[in-house]
């Protein structure tokens, strides 16, 4: 029967409770947000959503083609400007997604008889970069800048190390000042996603490059998403100007797939614009998740310290981690559930994302719901 392997691996999973079911939500939910990627609270902040509306109204629903034949508004190119000057590189460019924008990034930057340095904890699009380029990939011990100075000391020609800058199941920052001397050793290029380090990290949130002292280095390029701390929807890849030209004529995700739609645009540069006037959000995110690591280790939960704005809460099993986050839903807590095989190391977890427009009532709530419901 055709798809008949189908049933096989669905009651392989239901077997170890790793069943996945979509659960969509009202516009207005009544619960308390820690699972969404919104750390700045912008999503529905009256100028962002203006923003889209704006856009929407003025280049219509949708970018109505490829970047290359009439998805490039002006809008598009303010927001590559902007983007750019923001974090300190010399150019971006915009794709629909940030899955896209690191497809991108990986496969057009490690061309046939290259080598591809990836940690170990990377996240899935950066991984599927790596299968899909034509170089060869090498996985390396996590969060290790010897065990890429090692790996690319066993090649010669073209090289890339290939890393998250703030890991998205732990929270835990990549070292990248340690990662950026190891590539420089062997003339390899740093290829990082800052999806979680946007708006969070760096002065008033201009990212973990820019923290690190490597913004606007000829050797690194920074993929970021815009439907996080941005509020809205997009990916960008950062770096050189010779590298972003080079992805506009060699990068299958941007050649081939239609441009972000104006509305993402025109939400994403007025939440950039946002965080510009008031860079003090970025240092709230980051106090928030401290506060709740804080909470939450004094409550006896194990809890990973957060070097962003993802708090980690390790659980006993999958079915238990379930069963956690589903019990904090019903007492008006929405929080993330991360389990095999979203996490690389196997352990299941609470996630949760430090908000900036929390407040210290929210946080106790949510420090409350979460150890009196434990497993």
């Amino acid at each position: 029967m055709a798809f008949g392997w189908i049933d096989e691996q669905a009651a392989a999973r239901r077997r170890a409770g790793l069943v996945r079911t979509l659960r969509p939500r009202p516009a207005d939910s009544p619960l308390l947000d820690l699972a969404s990627n919104d750390y700045l609270g912008l999503a529905r902040h009256p100028e962002v959503v203006a923003g889209a509306a704006t856009a929407a109204r003025t280049w219509g629903g949708g970018a109505t083609g490829s970047r290359l034949v009439t998805g490039t508004t002006e809008l598009h190119t303010q927001l590559e400007r902007e983007l750019a000057d923001f974090c300190g590189f010399e150019a971006a460019l915009v794709f629909s997604s940030g899955y896209a924008a690191n497809l991108a990034a990986v496969t057009a930057l490690a061309p046939h008889g290259s080598l591809i340095v990836s940690d170990a904890g990377n996240h899935a699009s950066l991984i599927d970069g790596c299968r899909l380029a034509r170089g060869t990939t090498q996985v390396v011990a996590h969060a290790d800048p010897d065990a890429v100075r090692k790996a690319l000391g066993t090649h010669e020609g073209p090289a890339v190390a290939v890393s998250d800058t703030v890991f998205s199941v732990d929270g835990d920052a990549a070292p990248l000042a340690g990662l950026a001397e190891a590539c420089r050793e062997h003339g390899a290029g740093l290829v990082v996603d800052d999806a979680h380090g946007l708006g969070v990290l760096g002065a008033g949130g201009r990212g973990a490059p820019q923290a690190a002292g490597l913004a606007g280095a000829d050797d690194v390029v920074v993929t970021v998403t815009l439907s996080k701390s941005l509020g809205s929807q997009g990916g960008a890849v950062l770096g050189p100007a010779r590298v972003i030209e080079h992805l506009v004529n060699a990068a299958r995700t941007f050649i081939f797939d239609t441009g972000l739609a104006p509305a993402s645009a025109g939400a994403a540069l007025a939440a950039l614009r946002l965080l510009g006037r008031e860079p003090e959000r970025a240092a709230r995110a980051r106090e928030v998740a401290t506060g709740l690591h804080a909470r939450l280790t004094a409550a006896g939960l194990e809890a990973v310290r957060p070097d962003a704005a993802v708090v980690s809460v390790r659980a006993p099993s999958p079915d238990e981690a379930v069963q956690w986050a589903a019990d904090c839903r019903a007492a008006g807590l929405f929080v993330g559930c991360f389990r095999p095989p979203s996490v690389p190391d196997g352990i299941s977890r609470l996630r949760l994302t430090a908000r900036a427009d929390l407040s210290e009532e929210q946080i106790e709530r949510a420090v409350r719901v979460i150890g009196g419901t434990r497993p």
